[in-house]
């Protein structure tokens, strides 16, 4: 009980984070026609930030299995390897459908928190994940609640804190990096390019995100090339 406790304490501050960004996953699930129970289903479900805000677009168009796929697949592979991860430091109790949950649960900022520990414990990591899962669902169900209260102004203004809140991610790392700021340029650019570039710009958005992604990070990989730690130590 004491290790779920301090799990518990030690996820308030992603809950409470969490709380502000599913607010605003709320509101625009709400505004593009999901109900209330839906936008908080899909929260509960699946607790993937990025993912979610890129799949309720593509969710809309029927038929568009391969897209989905595809985007779901770049956007979220990196908590594959946060759990193997992770996994390495989970104790002896943390096995079987225990590995499950842990895989279900993992978030970056959970991980982020987890990894710090010597020894993952099962009642740690079950405290630290419950806050920031409740704080998640809750957040999407006040946000889509309230899209059927607010005006369309102020929903129109909060829909942009999203955007706000990668920025606040993405612009410290680029001033401390000549190379993260050319590949975030780089991924802007094919961005616009297929919001406006003709021909390209009928590519689905789904397949967009992806071809973004993965083209900014193999250049970024090849021309700006993180030294590996002994290259570094010597």
């Amino acid at each position: 009980m004491r290790e779920f406790v301090r799990g518990l304490r030690a996820g308030v501050p992603i809950g409470l984070g969490y709380l502000s960004v599913s607010f605003t996953f709320g509101i625009m699930a709400y505004g593009m026609g999901y109900s209330w129970w839906q936008a908080g289903l899909i929260s509960f479900l699946t607790v993937t930030s990025a993912g979610q805000f890129s799949g309720i677009g593509t969710m809309l168009m029927p038929g568009r299995y391969i897209e989905m796929l595809v985007s779901q697949l770049t956007i979220n592979v990196r908590y594959s390897f946060m759990s193997i991860s992770l996994g390495q430091k989970a104790d002896k109790a943390f096995c079987g459908i225990y590995r499950w949950l842990l895989g279900f649960f993992v978030t970056d900022e959970i991980f982020a928190v987890a990894m710090t520990e010597k020894k993952v414990k099962r009642a740690f990591f079950a405290g630290l994940a419950m806050i920031p899962w409740i704080g998640w669902t809750a957040g999407t169900l006040l946000g889509a609640i309230l899209g059927n209260v607010l005006g369309e102004r102020l929903l129109s203004a909060l829909g942009l804190a999203i955007y706000g809140m990668f920025i606040a991610i993405v612009v410290p790392e680029m001033k401390k990096s000549r190379a993260i700021l050319l590949v975030a340029a780089i991924s802007v650019t094919l961005a616009c390019a297929f919001r406006y570039v003709p021909v390209v710009r009928e590519v689905p958005s789904g397949f967009a995100v992806s071809i973004c992604a993965v083209a900014a990070a193999v250049i970024g990989a090849i021309f700006f090339p993180v030294p590996a730690a002994e290259e570094v130590d010597s």
